[in-house]
């Protein structure tokens, strides 16, 4: 379920009056980064590792991305003010509006700036911790780095698409993608770990690939836990004889993969590598995690007083 409250460019306001031009270039041309953050027992999960990978992204399409402390405030409120005791929040910002072409970009306004948040329940998930996810490999394959760098989010999402739309034609959960060279590099929207003897790998990122929030907390647990790890090349002989796979991502957290272009991977359900760094994933976000203190009700009595003066003003116009 969508909150009720998004913000745009620097204003919270309910989700049915919050709007962005249709000349904004996110819009017209997906130029823009964007990320998916966790809340999970009202924190919201590596916030900070989010906002930087957020930065890093819009420095590298050259979108000027506000300060740190800012987005960080913002993103809470945004959290606070639906509520969120689990769900997400996406973030994301473009290069703003103005004149159509991809050559007038030095005529756009500010870059417009979005939050919203959505609610969930994890456990109504149970099904898939229980019983697994379907996947095939996908026949579209992974833009290579040397032409757009997989380690930046953008708002242009479809080669994901493309690969997505070939695990609903087969009737699978999900696609896993290769590069130009027939390497593993992802999931159409999650990272992607195989285990053989004990060992968890995951494919390097210099692949192509997004070098995920929750990833990285993966091989942090692997670590901690003594669970040999790697970040190594792997193909797909890797992943159909694989004692067990599972994926990453903020919203999918951990989820294991029981069959690949119908192969039984493993037992063909989730395995004891995977169910140990679950459990210790959901330990960590019980601690690391940013808090939502709730606002002083005077906060929010005048930013309901400020909102009902705008709409006053505006009807008076």
């Amino acid at each position: 379920m969508i909150g009720e409250w998004v913000y745009v460019n620097g204003a919270i306001c309910a989700k049915d009056a919050a709007t962005v031009s249709v000349f904004d270039h996110g819009f017209l041309y997906g130029d823009g980064v964007f990320e998916g953050i966790a809340v999970a027992r009202r924190a919201v999960f590596k916030l900070d590792a989010h906002i930087e990978r957020l930065r890093d992204s819009a420095r590298y399409l050259a979108i000027a991305a506000p300060e740190v402390d800012a987005l960080r405030e913002a993103a809470l409120q945004v959290a606070r003010r639906n509520n969120l005791d689990e769900g997400y929040l996406r973030i994301v910002l473009t290069r703003g509006a103005g004149p159509v072409g991809i050559r007038n970009m030095d005529k756009l306004g500010a870059p417009t700036l979005v939050m919203i948040a959505q609610h969930e329940v994890r456990a109504q998930r149970a099904a898939i911790y229980e019983h697994g996810l379907t996947a095939v490999i996908a026949a579209t394959r992974r833009i290579p780095p040397e032409c757009v760098d997989g380690k930046a989010k953008t708002c242009n999402y479809i080669n994901n698409i493309l690969g997505f739309q070939e695990a609903i034609r087969a009737g699978a959960d999900e696609a896993i993608m290769l590069n130009d060279s027939g390497y593993i590099t992802e999931a159409t929207a999650d990272n992607i770990f195989v285990i053989r003897g004990g060992e968890v790998l995951t494919p390097p990122a210099y692949l192509g690939l997004l070098k995920g929030i929750t990833r990285g907390v993966v091989l942090e647990l692997a670590r901690e836990m003594a669970i040999p790890s790697d970040e190594r090349v792997l193909v797909m002989q890797d992943v159909y004889t694989a004692d067990e796979v599972f994926l990453t991502g903020t919203g999918a957290e951990l989820v294991p993969v029981v069959e690949v272009d119908g192969r039984r991977i493993g037992a063909g359900r989730p395995g004891p590598v995977f169910l140990r760094l679950l459990n210790g994933f959901r330990e960590r976000t019980k601690w690391d995690g940013v808090p939502l203190k709730p606002e002083s009700p005077a906060k929010v009595r005048s930013e309901r007083a400020l909102r009902a003066a705008r709409a006053s003003e505006a009807s008076l116009q």
